[in-house]
């Protein structure tokens, strides 16, 4: 059983903060400065490079969440150094002053008038020097109030929101009264359950700021003159897993929630929450973007519920995804972190599976490496408001 003497082991940066993992990452500004940061992660081992494909001509909010997306993934306190690669030296250092900000180790480097070779050689010798420096980190104990649990769900079906889901929503009522930093999202995803969420806000500005993020998205419908989202919500998955409307996805997803938590705070994509308690970000609801913003965000781990089976994994923050669908464990079993089909086959109780799930957890965090980091999945995946100028 969790409570507030319970402790992890977690590495503690030089801004307080505490991670579960000690990358050492090479960061590319642009996708020009994609194949540099690969050649270094190449020549020095333990290094992570997180490609991407954007970063050229965007302007006004997109090039602000773009910037955004990336430092925070830098600051994330999962990463203990980080070598930055960008085409230009002036986007590049704006990255590494504010990485610089939270104490640790960061080193920019621009292609122009240098050439990819050059680049890559000193490039590589920072990074070398970082991965061994980071080689000497070592976890310290740590109360579970410093720790920062997101959550999504993907690939949903009836068994999502009738198991893995509501065991996540458990797990976060227990997590909520220790003073853990949470976060929820996936705006488009709560299309018809959205006054349920207001309804958990905790007071009427928090509840005036979450329907104004909901009310934005429903505008771009609007402006793309689309009536509805049966191009794409629910899912042909969902559907295949006996969900036939949005609102019965919409009402499944909430239940990661739980039953006791209150919406304390509203966060832009990719914005950072400033105390503890659980928090609505504004968000896509496709996999690998939601946890990308999720790692920028400064969240140290996911929980990934999944009905009829998904494989997203991070390069940043490790990704544990539970399912409650028997067949699912069967058929994707080297994907599933925490088989909770027990809980539908009324083996366990809903209380036994958030335990349980707590367990996988401070495992997970211990450095129990989850299936995603295992089997390499490391989803990073920008998300672009508009099309570049």
């Amino acid at each position: 059983m969790i409570n507030n003497k319970t402790t992890f082991w977690g590495y503690r940066r030089e801004n307080g903060r505490v991670g579960v993992r000690n990358h050492v990452i090479i960061l590319p500004l642009d996708d020009l400065s994609n194949a540099a940061c690969e050649a270094v992660a190449h020549n020095i081992k333990g290094t992570v490079s997180i490609a991407h494909p954007y970063g050229r001509l965007q302007f006004g909010a997109d090039l602000d969440l773009h910037f955004r997306t990336l430092i925070g993934a830098g600051c994330n306190p999962n990463v203990a150094a980080v070598v930055v690669i960008g085409i230009e030296e002036s986007w590049t250092n704006r990255i590494v002053e504010a990485i610089a900000k939270t104490g640790k180790p960061v080193t920019g480097f621009g292609i122009e008038l240098h050439g990819d070779h050059s680049t890559i050689l000193r490039a590589s010798q920072v990074a070398k020097q970082y991965v061994q420096w980071a080689s000497e980190l070592q976890r310290e104990q740590c109360p579970i109030s410093d720790l920062w649990v997101s959550t999504k769900c993907g690939e949903s079906d009836t068994t999502s929101g009738c198991g893995a889901n509501p065991t996540v929503g458990n797990a976060f009522d227990k997590l909520d009264p220790l003073g853990v930093t949470m976060c929820f999202g996936e705006t488009t995803e709560i299309t018809g359950g959205e006054h349920i969420v207001a309804e958990r806000c905790a007071t009427p500005q928090v509840r005036e700021q979450f329907m104004k993020m909901f009310d934005r998205y429903q505008a771009v419908i609007e402006r793309h003159k689309t009536s509805d989202l049966s191009d794409s919500q629910p899912t042909k998955g969902n559907i295949a897993g006996g969900l036939t409307t949005i609102e019965e996805k919409a009402l499944g997803n909430i239940q990661k929630i739980g039953k006791k938590c209150k919406v304390i705070g509203v966060l832009d994509k990719a914005e950072i929450p400033t105390h503890p308690g659980l928090w609505f970000m504004d968000s896509s609801s496709a996999a690998a973007e939601m946890v990308t913003l999720c790692a920028a965000s400064g969240y140290a781990i996911h929980l990934f519920p999944t009905g009829q089976g998904n494989v997203i994994g991070n390069p940043i923050i490790p990704v544990i995804k539970l399912c409650a669908n028997p067949r699912t464990v069967r058929t994707m079993s080297e994907h599933v972190d925490y088989d909770c089909s027990g809980l539908l086959q009324r083996e366990k109780n809903l209380d036994q599976s958030g335990d349980e799930l707590l367990e996988v957890l401070i495992r997970t965090c211990n450095g129990r490496l989850t299936a995603a980091e295992a089997l390499g999945h490391n989803e990073f995946v920008m998300t672009r408001l508009y099309e570049s100028a």
